[in-house]
């Protein structure tokens, strides 16, 4: 025994008591106010932001239309920015604890801001390149674009998961507003001034304003005492987390509280035994066996054995995990509980995306002309914005029913798409079908789009709620993306754009009374 205590380091054990800083909990803590909603308004706007830049290149379709004629721009500015989206959503998941909150969202801002004052003066303004390099400049902005915006609106998401749910619920009112704003600024700019240069260029000027307003109000807010006071509790459950986590009577690898039983004199020992990380070792007994005979020769560093003392049992030897494999399994663990409003919000918006803006920009109007998308992306958006403003109206969806009824939603593809084919003669002719078409899928996008991502944060802990935010932008995005490749699919549909102006055609079907030269060109 004296030879064994020379070599170990023996100590008398006692039952240990575990001091635990006590934390308040949260009902006797009384939140700060929100005068006046200033706040959830504030929120508002500073989430428009993030879809500002994206929406000024979209909504601009009249200008875009005409400097590139017979192209795809429309849709190859929606797929670009949906796809760089989507790698930017997984790599913003991936170093979402490397950078902060604050610098995340700032980063967005100061990309946005750049890229459109680029734009606004070498390609609006000056024009200083030709058709070809303009044409790729413009897809490049929209993808440095879709870069700062995802990471700063997945970053957002995960902050006002840490709030109210109707904060949540404020942003998403941002993302429409968002594009009311901007199809108020085209609509004002284009009936103002005639010539499309210089109103293009006061176009992108006002958003490029609005984009620096948002970054201000953005900052003001994080400051208040109320965003504050709910962002501290999150962090506080984190640490408490990371604090149970370790208060638990592990071991570390290279140093080993054991503790034994003596057989001759019935005493029980605390064996402190150091291993070299190098040196071999021998197979741990499996756990449930006979612990009173475990010596310190029998515990490994790479198995785990529990031994018992006073009647507690301890497990020993819990092998480390790596930083990346803990990210995955906490993700995975989040995913299990809000799969339903993952596959909700992805399937709201890969149907929208199939249509918006692509498709609609097709569609042809012999009364209004170029106003035609415009009028169509202005209805789209500013229902869109009334349907997340009725998503804040509290309904705890099953999640089931949920789901059945935003898959429902797919009507709406084969309804718009009888709009613009064929291009010459649509089935559905008239402006009335498609602008309607369009207000059902704005404001069922907007309810259904918003539903998903207000309820989830509610069904997780307080520690996963800015994980959850950042898991449901990444459905989010895959939605996104996958509607946009459609949406290439329904234009191959709709076939080449005629060399014929349609209304010159069917005016001119209609003034003779004679269908044939209609058939002849088709």
């Amino acid at each position: 025994m004296e030879e064994n205590s020379s070599q170990q380091g023996y100590c008398q054990l006692r039952s240990p008591k575990l001091k635990r800083r006590k934390s308040i909990p949260r009902d006797r803590l009384t939140p700060p106010r929100d005068p006046c909603s200033c706040i959830y308004l504030a929120l508002v706007l500073a989430g428009a932001g993030f879809l500002l830049p994206y929406n000024s290149f979209i909504i601009a379709v009249d200008f875009y239309q005409s400097r590139f004629p017979a192209s795809t721009i429309i849709f190859d500015m929606s797929l670009m920015y949906i796809v760089v989206a989507f790698f930017s959503v997984c790599v913003n998941n991936a170093v979402v604890e490397l950078l902060s909150m604050p610098v995340r969202i700032t980063f967005g801002y100061i990309v946005s801001f750049v890229t459109l004052l680029l734009i606004a003066l070498c390609d609006v303004w000056f024009q200083l390149f030709s058709e070809d390099v303009a044409y790729r400049i413009t897809l490049l902005a929209v993808a440095v674009v879709a870069v700062g915006s995802t990471v700063q609106q997945s970053s957002f998401y995960g902050y006002t998961s840490m709030l109210p749910r109707r904060y949540t619920q404020a942003v998403m009112t941002g993302e429409s507003a968002a594009g009311l704003i901007i199809s108020i600024n085209r609509i004002v700019t284009k009936a103002l001034l005639d010539d499309q240069r210089i109103n293009t260029m006061i176009f992108f000027c006002i958003s490029i304003s609005i984009i620096w307003m948002c970054f201000v109000l953005f900052h003001v807010t994080r400051r208040t005492d109320f965003v504050r006071f709910y962002v501290s509790m999150c962090e506080s459950a984190k640490i408490a987390e990371d604090q149970r986590g370790l208060s638990k009577p592990t071991v570390t690898e290279e140093v080993s509280l054991v503790d034994f039983h003596e057989p001759t004199t019935g005493h029980h020992y605390g064996v402190l035994v150091i291993q070299s990380p190098t040196s071999p070792v021998e197979a741990a007994p499996a756990i449930g066996a006979n612990q009173s005979d475990v010596t310190p020769n029998d515990i490994t560093r790479s198995q785990e054995a529990e031994v018992s003392f006073q009647g507690q049992y301890y497990k020993l030897q819990m092998p480390k995990i790596s930083a990346f494999k803990r990210g995955l399994l906490m993700r995975y663990e989040v995913s299990k509980t809000v799969w339903p409003f993952m596959l909700a919000i992805g399937l709201a918006y890969f149907v929208t995306l199939c249509l918006f803006p692509g498709i609609e920009s097709e569609v042809i109007s012999c009364k209004i002309g170029s106003w035609m998308p415009i009028v169509l992306m202005a209805v789209f958006n500013l229902f869109d914005f009334i349907g997340k403003i009725i998503a804040s109206l509290h309904y705890d969806w099953p999640r089931g029913r949920l789901v059945v009824l935003t898959l429902s939603r797919i009507i709406f593809v084969p309804l718009l798409m009888i709009c613009a084919t064929p291009r010459i003669r649509p089935i559905l002719m008239g402006d009335g079908w498609p602008i309607v078409l369009s207000l059902l899928l704005g404001i069922t996008n907007g309810y259904f789009g918003s539903v998903p991502m207000i309820l989830a944060p509610t069904k997780v802990s307080e520690e996963q709620k800015e994980l959850c935010g950042n898991i449901m932008m990444l459905s989010y995005s895959i939605g996104l993306t996958s509607g946009s490749v459609v949406a290439y699919l329904l234009d191959e549909w709709l076939g080449p754009h005629p060399a014929i102006d349609p209304c010159f055609l069917n005016t001119t079907m209609v003034a003779t009374g004679n269908s044939s030269y209609y058939h002849n060109v088709t």
